[in-house]
This record gives structure tokens, C-alpha cells and sequence, in this order.
């Protein structure tokens, strides 16, 4: 009797320790798409953990965590430049144990981009996964030269050139001239002053200016009746059209393409820390970023995963960007409240001049 129960609890505890393993969960707030049904499956293989995304944006994120201080999710995605000032206001995540993470299989630029760019008190909040790019659409037959952003402002290309009339290409406009925007975040005169110059240089070469595009789907039929060479667009624009047209492709800027990133971090009061970091690491394993970026065509901050990638995916990112272009994506950073009315003002200048 005493053999048969020593038996049964021991049966007990095994069946307990083998649910704690295998009924785990983590609760995932992402970003459609960002969690394919084929990883999640391999995951929960290898780890026993169900991952169960939420999937939201960055407004909805901020807010589910803010009304929670943190709680009701073990691993979020917010953009990084998103994350620094809500910290600093809110405490909703916890800062990131970096050696708990493989940054041997994560691009070392993006990855020290956002550890800068999420710096709270000393200490940093994200880790990078999936980013993409705004930089130039070319009909390299009709503008074979035009390599930066420059170009937009190219009166070789007068009538054949688009863009929005939106922040980023403020930014870039800087960019072209030399300048570094991001520099001057800190110091609003600075910034105004520069802003200025940017905006005449736009007032300038409005006669420049087929359209200022608020439509993608509108541009790239403009760029495929050929009514405009030479663009300021985001990168799945570009190879879209590539793949209709072979004169037309993404071209990285010379001065960087502008760069956002979507990230990993970890709310202030998750349950299950060590599966965030199992996830993590799993996500960015190349074999693994490479299936994400077959199905979603964006790529990741897992080092080589291209390479491991579909053979026309690779073809689009080894034609665009060289490791070299990579390193010099201009990431962008928090924005403080005041350069945003900054900008506002100047956009409304260019749009009003004649």
C-alpha cells in the first residue's frame, strides 16, 4: 500500500513538473504579422511555450501598457523611437539584460542604434528585429544619376520628381545637403535654423515637382507611365516596380536611407521574462528571421539571415543595399515635442509658396 502510494505522488509531481514546462505561455503584443503561424509552431516544438499574439500599433501598445504600468504582457514591439520618452514618463518597461541576448547573430549598427536610442537613466530598453527603409525609387533609364537625395532638387530631373510633403523628407533634404538632422534634436535654434534652409531649398525646386505624392498606390502608377524618374519612397515601392520593370528599383541614398525600427522589449511587470528571451533569440536566429522575411518582405536585424532568404527576397535586398549602405541608414530617433511644430510650420510654408 505504502509502495503503490509513493507511486501515485510520484506520478503526481511528474505530471505537474511536465505541465509547468509544457503548458507555458507567452503573451505577445505585435504587430500583424510580426509572429507567422509556421514560427510559432516551431517554437512551441522546441521551447514548449505557446506564444499568443495581440496584435496592435504603437498608440495601442503604449496604451494597453500605460493603463496596466506594465502588466498583462510578457514581451512587446514597439518602434524605437517611441519608447524612450514614454519610459522616462511611464516605467512600463524594464530595462533589457543584454546578456541574455545573442548579439552575435544581430547587426551590430542596428543593435547600438537602439541601445542609444532607447538610453533611460543609464540604462537601455530595446533590442532590435524588424526595420525598413524610405530612401529613392529611380527609373535608371531615364535618371541613371540620381543616387541621393540631392537629386529630388536636380534640375536635370525638372518635372519628373516626387515626394511627400511630410517630415521625413524634410530630414532627408538635410541629409542631402550635408547636413545631420538628428545632430541638432537637442538644440531647437539650431534645428529651426536648418529647418529653414531645408524649406527654401523645397520652395526653390517646387518647378522641380511632378506631384507631391500622398498616395503609394498613386506614385507607382505615375513611375509606371513614366510621368516621374525619380522618387522619395519607401523600399517595397521600389522593388514592386522592379519586378514590372527592370529600369526601375530602390536605391539606397549615398547620405543613408532613413531607417525606423520595430523592436523587442520586455513590459515592467511581465510573468514570463526567461520565455521573452527565449523568443527573442529565436526570432532573430538567421534560419528563422529568414522565414519571417519570405512571408512579410521586410527584412531584420538578424545578421546573414538574407543570405538564407528566397532567392528573388535576397535579390531585392543584395541589389539595394551593400553591408556598407546598411551601417549608414540614418535610424530615426525620439523626436522632442518642439521640433515636430518646428517642421509643421516649415511644411506649411513650402506647401503655400507659389
Amino acid at each position: 500500500m505504502r509502495n503503490t502510494t509513493i507511486r501515485c505522488l510520484a506520478l503526481v509531481l511528474v505530471l505537474a513538473l511536465a505541465g509547468s514546462a509544457w503548458g507555458e505561455t507567452l503573451e505577445l503584443l505585435t504587430w500583424k504579422g510580426y509572429a507567422p503561424d509556421a514560427l510559432i509552431a516551431k517554437f512551441a516544438k522546441e521551447t514548449g511555450i505557446t506564444v499568443k499574439p495581440t496584435y496592435t500599433n504603437n498608440e495601442e501598445m503604449i496604451a494597453k501598457l500605460r493603463a496596466t504600468r506594465g502588466a498583462g504582457f510578457d514581451l512587446a514591439q514597439p518602434s524605437q523611437d517611441r519608447i524612450s520618452s514614454v519610459q522616462a514618463e511611464f516605467g512600463i518597461y524594464q530595462p533589457i539584460d543584454y546578456g541574455k541576448v545573442q548579439a552575435d547573430q544581430i547587426t551590430a549598427s542596428m543593435l547600438e542604434a537602439v541601445k542609444k536610442n532607447t538610453l533611460v537613466d543609464g540604462k537601455s530598453y530595446a533590442v532590435p528585429h524588424v526595420y525598413g527603409t524610405d530612401g529613392l525609387i529611380v527609373n535608371r533609364k531615364q535618371a541613371p544619376g540620381a543616387a541621393d537625395y540631392s537629386d529630388l532638387l536636380n534640375p536635370q530631373f525638372k518635372g519628373r520628381v516626387s515626394y511627400r510633403l511630410k517630415r521625413p523628407t524634410l530630414i532627408a533634404t538635410a541629409f542631402g545637403m550635408g547636413k545631420d538632422p538628428f545632430a541638432l534634436y537637442n538644440d531647437p535654434a539650431a534645428y529651426q535654423k536648418l529647418m529653414e534652409e531645408v524649406g527654401q531649398k523645397l520652395i526653390d525646386g517646387k518647378s522641380l515637382v511632378k506631384v507631391y505624392w500622398a498616395n503609394g498606390d498613386a506614385l507607382l502608377e505615375s513611375m509606371r507611365a513614366g510621368e516621374v524618374f525619380v522618387a522619395m519612397a519607401w523600399e517595397n515601392g521600389g522593388w514592386k516596380l522592379h519586378n514590372e520593370n527592370p529600369d526601375i528599383d530602390f536605391v539606397a541614398p549615398k547620405s543613408g536611407a532613413m531607417g525606423w525600427i520595430d523592436t523587442f522589449t520586455i513590459p515592467a511587470k511581465a510573468k514570463n521574462v526567461a520565455g521573452a528571451y527565449k523568443w527573442i533569440n529565436f526570432m532573430l536566429r538567421p534560419e528563422n528571421a529568414a522565414v519571417f522575411t519570405n512571408i512579410e518582405k521586410y527584412d531584420t536585424a538578424s545578421k546573414g539571415a538574407i543570405k538564407l532568404c528566397d532567392p528573388a527576397v535576397r535579390a531585392n535586398f543584395e541589389r539595394s543595399f551593400t553591408q556598407a549602405d546598411i551601417d549608414k541608414i540614418n535610424w530615426y530617433p525620439p523626436v522632442p515635442a518642439k521640433l515636430e511644430e518646428i517642421e509643421g510650420l516649415i511644411l506649411d510654408k513650402v506647401k503655400a509658396a507659389q
